[in-house]
């Protein structure tokens, strides 16, 4: 291992996941914290600290100059982004490459590539990659309806510079259709700073499928399985497990070629995610995306592969070759991941802030739980709300969802609301044991029926 220092630059649970991994592999690691996270749980467990600014993110963990400054002054060797914040910004990985500092994940022009949805698809369709009939950018909303006309409605109005469901329109009328191309043009630009659109032939009943693929610097690139995020919340993962549940093995085979196709044609190289739309009943995948970084939901891929997956960023990213072919990864019984979020569910799962006077996670010889709280933490206002990540494991997916079942029964929080509760109705729903899911499932079916109890 060539790293010897390596600067954290993120948060919460996945801060403290990636110094777990480099105290494995003898990495000495230096925490950057605003000055709201001085006293978390990983700034206690990381060899050194810097503050790198004050509590909002965009004085702190979304500044270059801060992120760089610190590895520089710190005299890191490289820097792990996580994920969020600046984990898929290609000025952050050209600033530490200007600065001397090893970048842990792809390359900024890897980057730059995915992250434009539209130069993504083009790739994709290069690499052979299945994909739904969709246009090139969208002028504006007379463009607009030309283009949905020949694509086929219902369609789906998209945001080119991000996604995360910010600028995404579905449209399955065409009066409808200038309205929701003002809407989104302006969501986009308000979210990405880009109002750029395009359109895509709308999946109903469709299920999210991503596969996890890593690459070296050699031309090596394998997938290690693929995961359901099926089950989602105005397009936030609430719900991964590992292997998708339910899909014909010629669909399972097709997605996780298709992903390795792509990441092979971009000599892609670190951790990265490609995700797709599948109609398992129709026997049709699509590609979504590319994510080039570390997933939340990584978990459950490590629990059924027994790989490490942050290991396997920080080796990649040294320069070392994979030390396992694709005939090596095996995937063994079901993984099932549920995110535990600071959220008030009797208010429309608004997300709150707060002093949690006691957490007990669950625990088990099954039970994995990710997470940087504890009681007495104070969960602040300025990030995301994320918890915990709660994540089981059964030699089959039945096993696995009991064992689930139990845990969300046992996780106690108290101080601050939760939705432990209503993962535990997720998972406990019908379409969830019988796998289901669509992603239109929890905002159109679950969450009104669980809404309907307060």
């Amino acid at each position: 291992m060539t790293i010897e220092r390596l600067l954290v630059a993120n948060r919460g649970e996945i801060a403290l996941r990636v110094i777990r991994a480099c105290q494995g592999l003898g990495i000495s690691t230096v925490l950057a914290v605003s000055e709201a996270d001085l006293g978390s749980l990983p700034a206690r467990i990381a060899d050194e600290t810097v503050c790198i600014g004050p509590a909002r993110s965009s004085d702190s963990y979304l500044s270059v100059a801060a992120l760089v400054t610190a590895a520089t002054g710190m005299k890191v060797d490289a820097l792990h982004p996580g994920y969020g914040f600046l984990s898929e910004s290609p000025a952050l990985a050209e600033a530490c490459a200007d600065a001397g500092i090893l970048f842990v994940g792809p390359t900024a022009a890897q980057m730059r590539l995915m992250g434009n949805k539209l130069e993504a698809r083009r790739s994709a369709r290069q690499a052979g990659v299945p994909m739904l009939a969709g246009s090139e950018r969208v002028v504006d909303a007379t463009h607009a309806a030309e283009l949905a006309a020949d694509v086929g409605y219902p369609v789906m109005m998209k945001a080119a510079a991000g996604g995360g469901g910010r600028g995404m329109k579905i449209v399955a009328d065409p009066a409808a259709l200038p309205t929701a191309f003002e809407a989104a043009s302006a969501e986009a630009m308000a979210a990405f700073g880009d109002s750029t659109l395009y359109l895509e032939r709308y999946l109903p009943n469709a299920r999210h499928v991503e596969v996890q693929v890593l690459g070296d610097h050699f031309g090596t690139v394998v997938h290690v399985g693929e995961r359901d995020c099926s089950l989602q919340r105005r397009h936030q993962k609430l719900v991964e497990e590992a292997p998708a549940p339910g899909l014909p093995e010629a669909l399972r085979a097709e997605v996780r070629d298709a992903a390795v196709a792509l990441a092979g044609a971009i000599g892609y190289r670190g951790a990265g995610t490609v995700e797709f739309l599948v109609d398992p009943e129709g026997g049709v995948s699509s590609f979504l995306e590319m994510n080039t970084r570390i997933q939340v939901e990584h978990g459950v891929t490590e629990v059924v592969s027994g790989i490490d997956l942050v290991e396997a960023q920080l080796r990649i990213a040294a320069g070392e070759k994979l030390w396992f072919s694709q005939d090596d990864v095996t995937l063994r019984g079901h993984a099932i991941e549920c995110r535990v979020n600071a959220e008030a569910a009797e208010a429309g799962f608004r997300p709150n802030a707060g002093r949690i006077t006691r957490f007990d996670p669950p625990q088990g010889p099954f039970v994995r739980v990710d997470t940087h709280c504890f009681s007495g933490y104070d969960v602040p206002i300025h990030y995301d709300s994320l918890l915990a990540k709660l994540i089981v494991y059964g030699s089959t997916r039945a096993e696995a969802l009991r064992r689930m079942q139990h845990a969300l029964d046992h996780f106690v929080i108290e101080g601050v609301s939760s939705n432990v509760s209503f993962q535990r109705y997720a998972v406990s729903s019908a379409e969830f044991d019988e796998a289901r899911m669509t992603t239109q499932l929890v905002d159109e079916e679950l969450l009104p029926a669980y809404a309907a109890g307060f």
